[in-house]
Parts: C-alpha cells; structure tokens; sequence
C-alpha cells in the first residue's frame, strides 16, 4: 500500500519524521489493529459489565493501553455479528480513536457536548464515563450520519443523551457557556486512517488539509463560546498534518488566550497498535467573579412526571427506579406525536434545533395503550424490571431473526435478554413470548 500514498503527503512525512520515516512507511503494509470496548452501562442481573472471556476474544483479551475497558480483537472474532453486539454490551471501535476521551476527564454529573459525533464512537465512550448522571449533548451535521449516531446511542443503552442534527454555529445562541467539558473529534483530511479507509486516501489533496484546517477552525471558535470559565475541551484528529494538529492549536490559542494548552498526543501506527491520531487538552480559563462548576447535581422529577411514568410503567419496571437515585427518577417527560421521551435533567430547550433523540424514548402511546420502547430495553437491566429471560447466544440469534418462543412465567411485558444482558421486549401470554424485537433491526 506504501507504494500509492501522494507523493506530496510522503515528502511532508519524510520532513516531518527523519530518520523514523522508513518505519512509519513499513507500518502500512503491517498489521492493522482492531478493536472493541465494553460498554460500562451494560451490566447483567447481578450488576456487572460483561468480561473479556464473555466476549471469547482470539486475540487472548489484551487490553488496548489507553482505554480500560478497550480490548484488540482478530479478523477471525467477528465481534459485530454477535448478539452481545446487538445488545449493546460492547462498541467496535478502532484503537487509538479510544484515547482522545480519557483525556477530557469525564465524570458523572458532568455537562458534555460532543460537537461532531457520528457515528458515535466517542460519544458512547463518554455516556459510559458519564454513567448515567448528567448531560451529553452529541451532535453531528450530517443528516445520514446523524441517523446512524442516534442509532448507536440507543444500542448502547444511553438514557441521559441528546441527538442534535446541526451545525455548530446554529448551537452556539442556545448553549453558550453551557457546557464543562467540550469533545471536538473534528472532521479531518484522515491521513491516519490510509491504512483502513482507502477513501480517505483517494480524497487525499494539499487543497483538501487547507481546507479542513479553516473549517476546523470555525467549529472550536464555536466550541469555545460554548465552554463555561474553568472547562475543558479535547480537541482530536485523525491526520498527521501539522496545519490540522499543532497549527491549528496554536492559531486557535492565538484568537482566545483565555484558554491554555495543557497537553497533547500524536499516536503513530509505527510506534502504537492503531492508526494514527491526534489530541489536545484545552483549558479555559475562569473569568473574575466566576466559579468553576465540577458537576452539575441532578434535580429530581417533578411530582405530575412522577406519577405519568409510575403510571405507564408501573406493571413492567421495578420500584427501585423510580426511587432517588434510580434510572428513571430524575428528568422531564415531553410527548413528540405518540412518543414519550425522558428528558435529561439539566438540558434546556430544544424547540427550533433539529433534535433527532430528545432524550431516552420510554414508549408510545396510542388511543390510551402504552406499549414500551426498544431503547427502553436496552437501557435497563434485569434486575430494574419486573419480568426477565434470559437466552442463551444462540437462542438470542434465533430472537433477533423475529422468531417466537414458548415461556412460562406471569403474563405481561418482559424484558428479553442474552447471557444476563438486556437484549428487547418480548409479551408473554399463553405460555408464548411474543416478539417485539423491532423488525428493522431483525437479521437472517
């Protein structure tokens, strides 16, 4: 493959490089790494996330070193046609596309704005940090990969997340100062990605690097403006371009010196096991007068909400979900069409933007029947609801191709699962357990 990188991209990196050049050129024709990484909201009956020996990796489970829950896995594994990957239990994801999130330092009750996001990666990775408590705006502007975000967030079991579908600047008037913690994973001329993306490498131009640094440039100024004093934003890219990495840190330094540059990372495919990557931490300064916010507490559900989800839940979901603390105690309910969505707490008005997931879908409701939402499902565990199976791999493989199954058990909605972790809804009646896992997902 060495042999039809650009001859202007090459002379950059021989430069760039010196004497590691000819390693970084052998990295092409070597091994590519893969990975996944387990997903901290997933856990079974009794509470744990899934292991690596769960997952039956070849690879012998080795842990990928920026990412505790990453691990590499082998072409032969096949992790994407599992149904623990349809549940949610884990995320494939490359590598070193999992090291620019641990550097912004996530934690639960955080506000966290991932301003270009699909396909959602890197934003599953911070709901996982996040666990539950606080806000996660995720935004992409493309339509089509927008769709695909919004999808991946509900594999996922993300309850406290919402799904935008604009550009940067159109967000700017509504969550100005908003946010402590800001992710700009920002579109890129994907020199890092040669080896895996043969489009990225027929786009490649020196036009092309130019222009992604201007654009770049647009979407941290409005990153920034969306920073609370005292907040962080991770700025990362997939490209080795100086104009991209450290050019474009610097001349953004340079148009707001009211930030700081705390640290940066290049990961090079000849010295790592994962394409390449950059990342920088970016920190705000606080202004005088002001406070810097480490979380944002979470306020618990008005009263009239309260008593609308006890009432459409009350025969399918445990109590200890609507107690302080639980998954489904704090937030708003708002209705679009039949759907009902809950809100995260914390998220202010969405009237006006394009929102694609205002929150987690609870269910719908049509002519005073209820019936509960797959990313419902997905986000709970067996032991939050009142009724639960759970099927074997092979049994769940057969569920996800939309056949029935003979069931015993109490009547009602009951929450499917696959080795312990939540998969769909299935309705047992009549000793049967009618599917409902969606028909647009279903496979074989």
């Amino acid at each position: 493959m060495s042999d039809f990188l650009p001859i202007e991209f090459e002379n950059r990196m021989k430069e760039l490089l010196g004497d590691e050049f000819e390693e970084f050129l052998a990295a092409y024709d070597g091994v590519r790494y893969r990975g996944l990484r387990i997903n901290r909201l997933k856990v079974n009956a009794d509470g744990n996330n899934a292991t690596p020996d769960e997952l039956c990796l070849s690879a012998g489970y080795e842990q990928i070193d920026w990412e505790p829950m990453g691990y590499y896995y082998n072409d032969e594994d096949q992790p994407g046609k599992h149904p623990l990957h349809e549940a949610g239990v884990y995320y494939i994801q490359e590598p070193s596309a999992m090291a620019p999130v641990p550097m912004l330092g996530v934690v639960p009750g955080d506000r966290v704005l991932d301003l270009c996001a699909a396909p959602g990666g890197k934003s599953t990775q911070l709901a996982s940090a996040l666990n539950g408590s606080g806000l996660l705006v995720t935004n992409e502007i493309n339509p089509s990969r927008a769709r695909i975000l919004s999808e991946n967030i509900e594999r996922m079991g993300v309850k406290n997340a919402v799904v935008t579908n604009e550009a940067p600047a159109k967000l700017v008037p509504r969550f100005e100062g908003f946010f402590n913690k800001i992710l700009v994973d920002a579109p890129c001329s994907g020199e890092g990605m040669f080896r895996k993306n043969d489009a990225a490498l027929t786009e490649w131009s020196v036009a092309n690097v130019k222009n992604c640094a201007e654009r770049q440039a647009e979407i941290l100024d409005c990153a920034a403006d969306m920073l609370m004093g005292g907040g962080t934003i991770v700025y990362s890219t997939c490209t080795f371009a100086p104009e991209e990495d450290e050019q474009s840190v610097e001349n953004f330094i340079a148009r707001h010196p009211e930030f700081t540059i705390e640290k940066t990372l290049r990961l090079w495919p000849h010295k790592v096991k994962g394409e390449g990557h950059f990342a920088a931490v970016l920190r705000k300064e606080i202004r005088e007068g002001e406070e810097e916010v480490v979380s944002i507490p979470e306020m618990s559900m008005s009263k009239s909400d309260m008593k609308k989800i006890r009432e459409y839940l009350s025969d399918i979901i445990a109590e200890k979900c609507f107690e302080v603390g639980g998954k489904l105690s704090s937030g708003r309910l708002e209705s679009y069409g039949d759907s009902i969505y809950l809100v995260p707490a914390g998220m202010t008005s969405i009237s006006g933007l394009k929102v694609l997931r205002p929150g987690l879908c609870i269910g719908t409701l049509t002519k005073g029947r209820f019936e509960p939402a797959h990313s419902l499902a997905l986000a709970l565990s067996p032991s939050e609801v009142l009724r639960s199976v759970s099927l074997t791999v092979d049994e769940a493989a057969e569920y996800i191709k939309g056949l029935t199954r003979n069931a015993d058990g109490e009547k009602g909605w009951t929450l499917v699962c696959v080795n312990s972790y939540s998969l769909a809804w299935g309705k047992t009646a009549g000793g049967i357990l009618k599917n409902h896992y969606p028909k647009g997902l279903r496979k074989g």
